[in-house]
């Protein structure tokens, strides 16, 4: 097979790998709150990495103990592609400057930030023996180990010595636990697989926020708010810049990587860019495979397979849509249905619930649009109750 034909077809079967994976991997999701989408850090290729390589480890939809502890091997970072010599050296890197790395959370009070680690093990299969030479005398070696048990230094968690292929041991720091497990709603998720194959930092941030309006296709961010986001506001000032760096990189490599094409457009007001708009949808072997889903796999959102799913009564209102008593009862709680469902709401919109609510009443009542909202049976059955 030449060169010319192999580049050629790569990227289509890449593409069915990654999607075939999407129902043979369930270690394979990732899942965040919204708002670390949006939310302000700066990390390199390899610190986004080393996150995504814990978060598919993390249990779906059960709570996380904050101490729990995730272990980044070889293989999970010559998934995306990493040197073999350097990948264990690229790992303790990326380890090190992460733990000094903080995310930038925007609450209504001002700006919340905390650190995305609180501890890091880079593995070291010489330590043992090291020590032992610093202490020769087993007496002062015992005692040396025995001051690190003292103030819970050694053997709080398992090293997993056995496996040669662990290189560090990272826990998250117990601030963004929260925004990473038992997720219900206000999440986005999207499959490790699609996102291995990316050289862009901005292309993951980017590629993030798609999904979490995967439901819509459509995203508008101003440009201050994806500014905020890449922590760009010292670079890129010129909206050229912007378009030709950080833009037209991502969109690029998100329509030749990954199983969606997407289309954008700079809005301007005036005279002046302020906007960017992204449009965007599953491309057509993407659509096939997943039309060819096994009607047996197990949803880890509602625990049922999709031929469960189907002999589950369905209410009424998926089939005919909201109606205004129904959206009425809803609207008792208005603000708890729109946390639900924030991943429909553009980062900049500054509008009030009632607002945002009313907006939505025409949505709720089509039978199409009203099934992409969370808690609508949870609010029914509740206000039955009342």
């Amino acid at each position: 097979m030449s060169i010319l034909f192999y580049s050629f077809m790569s990227y289509d079967i890449i593409l069915i790998i990654k999607l075939l994976g999407i129902y043979l991997m369930s270690n394979d999701l990732i899942v965040m709150d919204n708002s670390i989408v949006t939310s302000a850090y700066n990390l390199t290729l390899n610190e986004q990495r080393l996150i995504y390589c814990a978060l598919k480890q993390i249990p779906k939809g059960v709570p996380l103990d904050p101490d729990t502890a995730f272990y980044i091997t070889r293989d999970d970072f010559l998934a995306f592609g990493v040197n073999t010599d350097t990948v264990a050296r690229e790992i303790r890197h990326a380890t090190t400057q992460l733990l000094k790395k903080t995310i930038v959370v925007p609450r209504e009070d001002g700006d919340l930030e905390f650190q995305w680690l609180s501890e890091v093990l880079r593995v070291d299969r010489m330590a043992e023996q090291r020590l032992r030479e610093k202490y020769p005398n087993p007496e002062d070696h015992r005692k040396y180990l025995n001051g690190l048990r003292t103030y819970n230094l050694l053997d709080a968690l398992p090293n997993r010595r056995d496996d040669d292929n662990i290189v560090a041991r990272i826990i998250f720091h117990k601030r963004i636990v929260p925004l990473l497990s038992d997720l219900r709603a206000s999440f986005t998720q999207f499959t490790l697989s699609d996102v291995t194959e990316f050289s862009s930092i901005y292309t993951f941030r980017i590629y993030q926020l798609l999904m979490q309006y995967k439901s819509t296709g459509y995203v508008k961010i101003s440009l201050d708010d994806l500014r905020f986001m890449l922590v760009l506001f010292d670079k890129y000032p010129l909206v050229a810049d912007l378009k030709r760096w950080v833009v037209e990189t991502a969109v690029n490599e998100i329509n030749e990587k990954s199983p969606y094409k997407v289309k954008y457009e700079m809005l301007k007001k005036g005279r002046k860019f302020t906007h960017l708009e992204l449009k965007f949808k599953l491309k057509e072997s993407a659509k096939k495979l997943i039309a060819e889903r096994d009607p047996n796999t197990i949803d880890w959102v509602n625990g049922q397979t999709d031929n469960e799913a189907q002999q589950t009564k369905v209410p009424s209102w998926q089939t005919k849509g909201l109606s205004d008593a129904q959206i009425k009862k809803i609207g008792v709680y208005t603000k708890e249905f729109i946390d639900a469902n924030s991943s429909k709401i553009a980062p900049n919109d500054r509008r009030d619930y009632p607002e945002i609510f009313e907006e939505w009443k025409l949505q709720l009542k089509d039978p199409k649009s009203v099934k992409s909202f969370y808690k609508v049976q949870e609010l029914l059955e509740r206000t039955r109750n009342i």
